[in-house]
């Protein structure tokens, strides 16, 4: 009896999603890039590369926003290759900049941006690394740093781009990218996972100010993702911190980019690949924002059987510190 019931359950939930799903598609409009300026912080490589030929290929004029001049040149000739429509005004211009440097340079290259291609109709905030060590390790202007790249820098741009959108009055969209480390606090990420996570409580609230002027926020949670960006990540990163993170898999970038703009187009406010993302935004939504019935029935309906799912995980991620641990311990006695 118990089981027939717990069936009928989940059942009702598969049948509710989907009605939702259907309704979702008939009843959102759906936006467009044809025509229209999209900035992208950390454009010359990884997700963010990839999210510029996303949107070139949708008919969008690209800025891309990086440090690496050399990097920023050869990416430019990438997109605009890309380009789907140069009719449109669809062209790709770069602006090498420090995005943990002033506010003032910040917002002059957003000016420039602008006074080229056009308001920026897209923002979407990809600048950011990652650096995993034991807490005791972390040297103290390293917390300072990630939070200036990986936080303080996406706001100063952001504050930058909104002031036009509100002025102009016609919408527009801005997205961050998290991580999935911006949820979950893993080994080895005590300061990168607080410099993602500010990203979405910051991202929460402006989305409750924008909106009434039709500016939608989308926060992109990826995991780890093959780009040069990761590989860099993995060369200090601890033994622990490899193994728990592999157990989301590892993705391409083009996939998270397509993704990302094809939520931040729906206005939805989470964008997750894979099933880890998706359980562990639907785990931690709290009192964030509902932007859809899909990701809403999800929260309300599977937030317990997720819990219970997540029990496992934070167990097989407790065995892999204590095994490792003890595998030190072991190599000390042995010297």
């Amino acid at each position: 009896m118990g089981l027939c019931c717990l069936l009928n359950y989940l059942w009702a939930i598969l049948a509710i999603t989907a009605m939702a799903t259907i309704a979702n598609f008939f009843t959102k409009k759906k936006r467009d890039l044809l025509g229209k300026h999209v900035l992208i912080t950390g454009g010359s490589s990884g997700i963010g590369l990839s999210v510029a030929h996303e949107v070139a290929s949708r008919g969008a004029s690209v800025t891309l926003v990086a440090r690496n001049v050399a990097r920023l040149e050869k990416a430019q000739g990438e997109v605009q290759a890309t380009v789907s429509n140069v009719s449109a005004g669809g062209k790709v211009q770069f602006f090498s900049a420090d995005l943990g440097g002033s506010a003032e340079q910040i917002a002059a290259v957003v000016r420039d941006a602008e006074a080229s291609l056009g308001p920026v109709y897209m923002l979407v905030n990809c600048a950011g690394f990652a650096r995993a060590q034991k807490f005791e390790d972390i040297p103290p202007e390293l917390f300072k740093e990630l939070m200036d790249v990986n936080y303080t820098g996406a706001m100063v741009v952001t504050q930058a781009v909104v002031r036009v959108m509100k002025a102009r009055g016609e919408g527009g969209a801005v997205v961050f990218v998290s991580s999935q480390a911006g949820l979950l606090g893993l080994y080895g990420f005590t300061a990168y996972s607080a410099s993602k996570a500010a990203l979405v409580k910051a991202a929460e609230a402006l989305h409750m100010e924008l909106r009434p002027h039709d500016i939608t926020v989308t926060v992109c949670y990826p995991p780890d993702t093959d780009t040069p960006g990761f590989v860099e990540e993995n060369k200090g990163k601890p033994v622990e911190t490899k193994l728990i993170s592999e157990a989301a898999g590892l993705f391409k970038p083009e996939e998270v980019a397509r993704k990302l703009v094809e939520d931040s187009l729906n206005g939805a406010f989470s964008s997750t690949v894979g099933f880890e993302g998706f359980m562990l935004t639907a785990l931690c939504a709290g009192m964030g924002p509902i932007t859809d019935a899909t990701s809403f029935l999800a929260q309300v309906f599977l937030s317990g059987l997720f819990r219970f799912v997540s029990f496992f995980y934070l167990w097989s991620f407790s065995r892999i510190v204590e095994r490792e641990h003890q595998k030190r311990v072991a190599s000390k006695k042995s010297e």
